[in-house]
């Protein structure tokens, strides 16, 4: 029976085999594989019955079930008997010779059975396999094949039967015709070889220790001779691979003379394959072994073979690698060890064959040699060491390679070299110098790919890799420490090595830090014999001067910081102390900015105060000198780095500065005048920077020496017009002259005030006008150079700031003032007016703002003239499209701050109100980008003069109202920064009158505080916004404008109505408006006029002004005639124009009238039916719902009359009559449509985009509604409903009933107070005729039980009570929403749930049985309601009803719906935690009975059902008492946690078998009813149950299954659709080897 069973099993997943998915097929072979786990033999067995009587199996079936056994055999060759190995043996070599052409799989199969069985059986697999070797007959390929393998597999076993089995084959060899067999004998002879050569290599493990390679030698040569002479001269390519892969080990075999007589033929042979074959890596490792075996038995033959053997090898290492191509590089590897043999035993030659290829043309030749003499200098060390002077001498040509490649050859070759000790001979400082020069290469910016055919690398990468190698060598080769040290420091100061700067200082310092070590006292730097070296002020100035820029290669500035740190007392022995201070703060700096955010003239001067600082800690006249004359010497060097040049120079002028020694002084300054390359706008403004910090201790020295300059031949050469093409161009001229006065205008920036003072006009100004005029022939001649130009202007505002700022200046008269501004001014006025280009009118505006301040004063005409001179230069400059150039953009705010300082500084001279109106033109100009710029500078303007505002006496703000006029329009301009500035000019203005009137400056005023909260509301371009915001800043001006100033300002407003700016022409009506009704009591006559034009003018003009004031007179007309007004309006078309809402928005805005308005509006759109049913069309027998006229237009009404805000208290009286009415008003105009005409019109206004409020009838309730809440105060209810959508779904009938929950909901948790009238509203809708208002009241109802509001209230007995009538409603949808709200009280009053539990469970259970729903959507609500109440209720309620619920609920399982199947699933877990774990027998079994079912639908395709199951397990645990059980339920079915189902089904099973075998029957059975489902998955879980049941059940336990239904189902199951379900079943198929 047993044996029977097994076999049945095997042959239902035999016959299974042949499925078309190959997962299935896989999934079969692994369950046959799992009966071999249990059943080997019998599995075997059955696999080799099937393929004995299934002969016309298809081989790829077959190849599988071969598969199968090899695995069975591998894992259980222990267990086999002789008896069951002989049979599989038979059958494998059966099957791998039945056919004798190849069909490679299937055959490989049965040879991988052989190997496997041969692991044990060697004897008897080598008798079969040699019955298939007889002598004369050329055997089978994979009998060949399999003998190779076996050799491999088990060597110890094999090679006791080579002997006989090369005595057998060799004959073969000349019989083989076929090149498949030649191969086949070369795999077996390269296979036999190599087991050969382990077993020699292991002979003391060997069985057979009397072994020895001599009993193989005459086989092995006779084979050689055959395939050597025979089949390497083949045409098949794969047959010579064969053969030569076979040579290599073969060749350590051969005897001695053997070998050694056939070398010249061998490598001669072997290296003609270098030229057939493309992959050629075979051919290398094979000669590699030959070449090995050569020189073991020490052949001379070599010798004569070494140049063709050199020639080939070097031309395979020249093939240019891919790195994709490991096949290459493996050859590659092959050829280097090929190499390491011939270093070995003939070095000279080899050195002799590769160094001249150094200088060969080709570039490969020269990078593959590099490659060679790398590998032989490490690997073949020893054999080198001698010939190293030689190898340093052939390296001269490659280092003058200007190739990338063979550069990083080169540099690898000295990497190499430097841990063998080469560069420690003489010509190693040559290899150090190349590394260096090499770190020093440009990187690539922007990296571009080579071609598919170039193999070029880029230069960063050769500038790379030396930058490693560099470091390397200098950090972890210990014996190149006295070889880099000090010669790494002469190439620190060459300006062809400033590329390598930051590898030689990193270097440097690491090499000096290991010299500090060994003597921490003595000087690193010993200059005794190394003239090359650079001094310590070389060394000093050049790390100083490239730290300025110090992220620039790789981070310059730190390491040069950080090897000047290590130098310091090489530098001079007093910094010691003071360094290890300074300079760790100076990398510090560095480390807490990057590239992007260092402040550049704050890192400057830190470096020059590092750079006065160390100079005074030095204060030996003598260094500093010679310190400033190596600065002087090193400028040239910088020619190509202008800004480490500027730099320098002001090193040089701070050494200077600190030298005693004027002579010096004076010999460096005139040096640097005469040599100066004035060209470079960098090289002048630091020499200019350089006079001026010398000037700081030697003003008079530099003017002197600026003088003798001026005077000198040098100069005068340049300047005469008759040598003025030949010394110097003219442009030239112009470029010396503008250093020689911005050299005085630093010097008077930087020079002390007091000495300044006294030398501004006599030397300074005096100098820098003769330096800037030129004169021909008596002839003043002026310059066109901007460049000049700007330097002067420069100069003279650092004259006069100098002026300005010293202590002396209010006595100090310029006389040459007036020329100055008339310069500047000319300057100013000849600059282009409408473009920015140059900093010109800036910096001449703010020497302008500097002159100003300096007596003597300016006339009024001049000051006049310098104004309007600065303001038409600057306002109409156009403005830079965005994202151009950056620096324009900040040119043109420091030239704005230019006017603006120049017009403060002027009306600080003269505090008068007149001053203000200078910028009238630009504040109305049609350019926005010109009322920008005048309000900006307005509003700086007035605020200056209300900082400065002294009032001795009460006098009058004369043009105040003018001023307010002309700004207060500009709140409501186009451009946003125009707005903001205008609020800040009134507000400045308002302040300005307070102070006239007396008040102090620190007084403030609240009405005039009031327009600086309101600027926010300027920000937002809305016109609603804007005007809202104007109207609110006219407020503030009526109450604080004097009222003598009325007329005025209302003048200047209305003379804006007509301003370009429409927004600006809007402002001013509404400013007009509100003036009049807040100061109309002033112009009492003027009144009537004013409102009787402006409601004529409103059907001619669209103005707002104009509307405001129609707006009024309405308002005034229902205040006595509230209903007609009412009743006109809401005879207006739909929808309703803007004319219409705006007089509706003015009803809303006067307190008086709006509840009277709302009361009147609501009779209207409930006084009348909500729609009229009519036929869509004339045969249909559907009827559509049309919206009647009236209560559709008194709701759009309602909403524009709420939107206003005033409208709140109105809508506070009658909220719950609004509330009611509007949301049954929602519920009735579902589906309802607008009548045909306004439909058409609802198109058009959607169409064109003007539609502000929608039409639609349900749309436009809902709108009416939200309004309501918000003015109503409910705010937070409208949000609340809004983020969870439940306005959307309150307009459509499908989510209709979600949307009023949702309503409910933000109802009573932020509007609690207000529900006991709106209850009282809505409890009288049971009454209507409309069904859908019956079932919005219900919904909302039966909402609010779900909030402990209603019980806080007092309305919970009341609304149970009106909940519980309902559920006899006639309306389906109204019986649900009941249930809903009485199971609601379960969240809302838990607490009052006990005191119910009958009356709710009864509820619920009616529910349940509720037939009068042939959808059973109350029986849905009902479950989903007792899930709610079970954990509520007192137990003794319960008890009665659980048994009932469960067999009730029980077909809803499987129900096709998912809601029903996830409610049920959820509330039968409900029902077992409710049971806490004592649940009766008869509930017990309901468990039992639902636990298969569950664990199934953890599969459903349905989420929510998936997760409903996981925890009515959780639930189920208890009640099973089973602690494990439950405890895995709880482990693996968490909320929110992943679950491997195949895991977790195991564990339970296990579990369930342990403590509960009894049930493995039923449990069986519940699953086979899955075997049919429906869902996929549910129908591949249901046999992975019955499985893993079965694995984990007791075999005892086998009588409680039918096995032959169970197989039978799970046979079908394999020809299900699903390949999932199959594979199933085919696992599950294999452990039911469990009751076999």
């Amino acid at each position: 029976m047993t044996r029977s069973y097994v076999r049945k099993l095997s042959t239902i997943l035999l016959d299974a085999v042949t499925d078309k998915d190959p997962l299935v097929q896989e999934q079969v072979c692994s369950a046959l594989c799992a009966l071999g786990e249990s059943r080997p033999q019998e599995a075997l067995s059955a696999c080799e019955e099937h393929l004995r009587q299934n002969e016309k199996l298809a081989a790829p079936y077959r190849t599988m079930i071969l598969r199968a056994m090899q695995t069975v055999v591998s894992s259980h060759i222990s267990e086999l008997d002789k008896d069951m190995a002989r049979a599989v043996i038979l059958l494998a070599s059966s099957e791998m010779t039945k056919v004798k052409d190849l069909v490679c799989d299937w055959q490989q199969a049965a040879s991988d059975v052989l190997v496997a069985v041969g692991r044990r059986f060697i004897s008897t697999v080598m008798e079969e396999l040699l019955h298939g070797l007889q002598p004369g007959i050329l055997p089978h390929y994979f009998v060949v094949r399999t003998l190779a393998n076996l050799s491999v597999s088990n060597v110890f076993g094999t090679v006791p039967f080579l002997t006989s089995i090369l005595g057998t084959m060799l004959p073969m060899l000349a019989a083989a015709k076929h090149d498949t067999m030649r191969g086949v004998f070369c795999y077996a002879l390269q296979h036999f070889s190599e087991s050969t050569l382990e077993y020699l290599a292991n002979l003391d493990q060997a069985p057979d220790p009397t072994v020895r390679k001599d009993a193989f030698a005459s086989d092995i040569s006779s084979a050689y001779d055959i395939l050597f002479h025979q089949w390497l001269p083949s045409r098949e390519a794969k047959l010579r691979l064969a053969v030569v892969e076979a040579l290599g080990p073969m060749s350590h075999l051969l005897p001695s003379e053997k070998l050694e007589e056939q070398l010249p033929k061998l490598l001669p042979g072997i290296l003609t394959l270098y030229k057939k074959h493309a992959e050629t890596c075979h051919v290398s490792k094979s000669l590699g072994q030959i070449l090995e075996a050569a020189v073991s038995v020490g052949s001379r033959t070599l010798e004569v073979q070494l140049d063709a053997l050199l020639a080939a090898l070097h031309a395979q290492i020249c093939v240019p690698v891919e790195s994709a191509s490991p096949l290459v590089m493996n050859n590659q590897k092959e050829v280097l060890r090929c190499f390491t043999e011939l270093a070995s035993c003939s070095p000279d030659r080899l050195l002799a064959f590769l160094l001249p290829k150094l200088d060969s043309g080709s570039e490969r030749t020269r990078v593959g040699t590099l490659q060679v003499l790398r590998h032989i200098i490490n690997s073949a060390a020893a054999q080198m060491e001698v010939k190293q002077p030689f190898i340093l001498s052939s390296m001269r040509v490659p280092l003058l390679d200007t190739n990338s490649k063979v550069k990083r050859a080169v540099v690898q070759v000295i990497s190499a070299m430097a841990h063998h000790g080469y560069l420690e001979q003489p010509g190693g400082e040559a290899m150090i110098e190349y590394i260096v020069q090499q770190c020093a290469l440009p990187p690539e910016t922007e990296p571009q790919k080579p071609g598919p055919d170039s193999e070029e690398l880029l230069a960063d990468s050769v500038r790379a890799i030396s930058v490693r190698t560099l470091y390397l060598v200098s950090t972890t080769v210990d014996r190149m420490s006295d070889v880099l040290w000090p010669h790494l420091l002469q190439f620190l100061t060459p300006a062809r090595y400033t590329g390598a700067l930051t590898p030689l200082c990193r270097s440097l310092v690491h090499l000096a830090g290991k010299r500090q070590e060994a003597g921490p006292d003595t000087l690193l730097i010993k200059y005794d014999g190394h003239v090359t070296l650079p001094s310590p002020y070389a060394i000093a100035t050049r790390l100083l001067a490239v730290s300025s820029n110090p992220y620039l290669g790789d981070g310059r500035g730190a390491a040069s910081l950080a090897l000047l740190n290590v130098l310091h007392r090489d530098i001079h022995p007093r910094l010691g102390q003071r360094w290890a201070t300074t300079i760790p703060l100076l990398l510090q700096y560095l480390d807490e900015h990057t590239e992007e955010t260092l402040p550049q003239k704050e890192w400057e001067e830190k470096l020059l105060v590092f750079l006065r600082d160390t100079l005074a800690v030095v204060s030996d006249n003598t260094w500093v000198c010679q310190l400033s004359l190596e600065m002087c010497k090193q400028l040239p060097c910088y020619n190509g780095t202008p800004q480490e040049k500027n730099f320098l120079y002001k090193c040089v002028g701070t050494a200077l500065g600190a030298a005693s020694s004027k002579d010096v002084v004076r010999k460096h300054l005139q040096e640097l005048l005469e040599s100066a390359r004035y060209q470079e706008e960098a090289e002048r403004e630091g020499l200019a920077c350089c006079f001026g910090i010398c000037a700081v201790s030697h003003l008079d020295d530099t003017l002197a020496q600026l003088e003798d300059f001026v005077r000198s031949d040098v100069f005068r050469k340049s300047i005469g017009i008759f040598n003025i093409f030949k010394d110097r161009s003219e442009n030239e001229v112009e470029k010396v002259k503008g250093t020689l006065i911005l050299c005085y205008g630093h010097l008077a920036a930087r020079a002390p005030r007091e000495l300044v003072l006294a030398r501004a006009e006599s030397d300074i100004l005096r100098n820098i006008f003769q330096c800037f005029s030129t004169k021909v022939l008596g002839i003043k001649v002026e310059t066109k150079d901007p460049a000049l130009k700007l330097c002067l202007v420069q100069s003279v505002c650092m004259v006069c700031q100098a002026i300005c700022s010293s202590a002396q200046a209010g006595s100090f008269r310029l006389s040459q003032k007036a020329e100055l501004v008339a310069q500047m001014m000319e300057f100013i006025k000849a600059e282009p007016p409408d473009s920015l280009r140059s900093p010109i009118r800036k910096k001449a505006m703010l020497a302008c703002t500097y002159l100003a301040s300096l007596e003597p004063a300016l006339d009024e005409q001049e000051q006049m003239d310098m104004i309007h001179g600065c303001l038409h230069s600057v306002m109409a400059v156009l403005p830079e499209p965005e994202g151009e150039d950056s620096g324009l953009e900040s040119l043109y705010q420091d030239t704005m701050h230019a006017l603006e300082d120049l017009l403060t500084s002027l009306l600080r001279r003269n505090m008068t109100p007149r001053g203000l109106q200078h910028l009238s033109p630009w504040i109305k100009s049609p350019r926005g980008q010109e009322r920008v710029r005048a309000l900006g500078v307005s509003s700086r303007l007035l605020q200056s003069f209300l900082e400065h505002l002294h009032v001795s006496a009460l006098v009058p703000f004369h043009n105040l109202g003018l001023l307010v006029g002309l700004f207060s329009p500009r709140c409501a301009d186009l451009w946003p920064a125009t707005r903001q500035e205008a609020v800040s000019c009134v507000y400045s203005l308002l302040y300005l009158q307070l102070g006239y009137e007396g008040f102090s400056r620190d007084y403030r005023d609240d009405v005039a505080e009031r327009l600086l909260t309101l600027k926010d509301g300027l920000v937002h371009p809305d016109p609603a916004t804007l005007f809202h915001t104007c109207h609110s800043i006219a407020q503030v001006i009526a109450k604080r404008l004097p009222p003598d100033q009325l007329i005025s300002l209302l003048l200047t407003l209305v003379e804006s109505l007509g301003d370009p700016d429409k927004h600006c022409s809007r402002a001013a009506a509404v400013i007009i408006n509100c003036l009049l009704k807040e100061r109309g009591n002033l112009l009492q006559e003027k009144v009537p006029e004013i409102v009787s034009v402006l409601r004529s003018k409103l059907q001619e003009t669209p103005e707002e002004h104009v509307l405001r004031a129609a707006q009024h007179s309405v308002c005034l007309l229902a205040s006595q005639h509230c209903e007609a007004v009412v009743s006109s309006l809401l005879g207006s078309p739909l929808p309703f124009d803007s004319h219409t809402c705006a007089l509706w928005w003015a009803l809303a805005s006067e307190p008086g009238l709006t509840a009277q308005t709302l009361g009147l509006l609501l009779q209207k759109m409930s006084g009348d039916v909500p729609f009229k049913e009519s036929r869509a069309f004339l045969l249909s027998g559907s009827h559509d719902r049309v919206a009647t006229l009236l209560p559709l237009a008194a709701t759009c009404a309602l909403s524009e009359v709420m939107s206003v805000p005033a409208s709140a208290p109105a809508v506070l009286e009658l909220y719950p009559q609004l509330f009611v009415a509007l949301l049954l008003r929602v519920g009735c105009t579902l589906g309802v449509q607008l009548p045909r005409n306004l439909q058409a019109k609802e198109r058009r206004a959607a169409g064109s985009g003007k539609a502000s409020r929608s039409l639609e009838p349900c749309s436009s309730a809902a709108g009416a509604l939200q309004l309501a809440l918000v003015r109503g105060g409910s705010e937070e209810v409208v949000q609340r409903v809004e983020l969870e959508r439940g306005w959307e779904s309150l307009r459509t009938s499908v989510g209709h009933e979600e949307g009023v929950a949702r309503l409910a909901s933000a109802m009573a948790k932020f509007a609690g107070p207000r529900l006991p009238l709106v209850m009282k509203g809505l409890v009288c809708s049971p009454s209507s005729v409309y069904e859908i208002q019956r079932v919005t009241s219900t919904a909302f109802l039966a909402e609010l039980l779900s909030s402990n509001v209603v019980n806080d209230l007092m309305l919970l007995e009341s609304l149970l009570d009106n909940l519980a009538a309902r559920q006899d409603d006639t309306c389906a949808s109204v019986r649900r929403l009941a249930l809903r709200g009485l199971a609601n009280v379960a969240s809302g009053s838990p607490n009052k749930v006990q005191a119910r539990g009958p009356q709710l469970l009864t509820a619920m259970i009616r529910g349940l049985d509720d037939g009068d729903d042939p959808q059973s959507r109350v029986a849905l609500e009902a479950m989903a309601g007792l899930v709610k109440l079970v954990d509520l209720v007192e137990p003794r309620d319960l008890r009665p009803v659980l048994l009932h619920v469960a067999i009730r609920i029980r077909p809803f399982f499987d129900s096709d719906k998912m809601e029903f199947r996830s409610a049920s699933i959820r509330l039968f877990g409900h029902l077992n935690k409710a049971c806490h774990g004592a649940c009766e027998d008869v509930f017990l079994e309901q468990v039992v009975g639902g636990l298969a079912p569950l664990l199934l639908h953890l599969q459903d395709p349905q989420c929510s059902v998936a997760t409903a199951c996981r925890f009515a397990l959780r639930m189920c645990g208890p009640n099973l008492e089973c602690e494990e059980l439950a405890a895995a339920f709880q482990k693996h079915l968490q909320e929110g946690r992943g679950l491997h189902f195949g895991e977790f089904l195991n564990t339970t099973c296990k579990h369930l078998m342990r403590h509960f075998p009894d049930l493995l029957g039923r449990l069986v059975s519940t699953s086979l009813f899955y075997f049919k489902s429906s869902w996929e998955d549910v129908r591949a879980a249901a046999p992975m149950l019955t499985g893993f049941l079965v694995q984990h059940v007791q075999p005892e336990q086998r009588p409680q299954v039918d096995l032959e239904h169970l197989t039978a189902a799970l046979q079908l199951l394999l020809k299900d659709p699903a390949p999932a379900v199959r594979m199933k079943a085919a696992e599950t198929l294999g452990r039911l080897v469990k009751f076999a």
